[in-house]
């Protein structure tokens, strides 16, 4: 029996927004002046977790993962091709859009179980990754929704797709990764948007009283 929100989804209802504000500051440091828009490690992991739960479990941890260690915006996502994808060579190619730096990253062991249970699922010959139940491309609306529901699940209301994002660039610079190379796996052209992470990482501050 189909879910309420399994229903929702393949309607793609818009979801309902909760205070998300659209408006984008000119200036570079507008994650200043906001509330967190991320989750840590510890967070993303509760996330994770229920995202393996309903009807669509293997599909939608496998987004959820992908999403977060590659810093993916939702058109990223959604746009990704199963010939980007290649488990022989634990390899994926990660398409930026807004004239990003397009690389291709590699896959650890979690990212290749979670593709290989989700490819198991699928018996179409379709192009895309990532589809719906009714065969057809994952829209912007029905990813926001699926987020939102399971932020919910998860105890993280208000959860949105490019929450993701900014959890794996301050996730990598929490770890030490270089302003460069955190650069080039965001894709990002400046390297100011970049260095919003490391600027703000708790790891930089380590030490700073001896």
């Amino acid at each position: 029996m189909t879910s309420s929100t399994d229903f929702a989804l393949e309607i793609q209802e818009s979801p309902k927004r909760r205070n998300v504000k659209n408006e984008k500051p000119d200036t570079l440091d507008v994650h200043e002046r906001q509330g967190k828009d991320f989750l840590t490690a510890g967070e993303m992991d509760m996330v994770l977790k229920a995202s393996r739960k309903g009807k669509f479990g293997s599909r939608d941890h496998c987004m959820f993962l992908l999403m977060y260690r590659h810093g993916l915006r939702v058109s990223e996502l959604i746009g990704m091709r199963r010939s980007d994808v290649s488990l022989d060579e634990a390899r994926v190619f990660v398409r930026r859009k807004k004239d990003g730096l397009s690389t291709s990253q590699p896959l650890d062991g979690e990212e290749i179980r979670a593709l290989r249970a989700y490819l198991r699922t699928r018996s179409d010959d379709m192009p895309w990754l990532f589809i719906s139940m009714r065969r057809a491309p994952f829209t912007r609306q029905a990813l926001n929704y699926l987020v939102s529901q399971v932020g919910e699940r998860a105890g993280f209301a208000g959860l949105h797709p490019h929450m993701f994002r900014h959890s794996c660039g301050h996730a990598l610079a929490n770890k030490g990764t270089d302003t460069r190379l955190l650069q080039d796996w965001l894709g990002h052209r400046d390297i100011r948007h970049t260095a919003h992470y490391t600027r703000t990482s708790a790891k930089r501050f380590e030490g700073i009283w001896g």
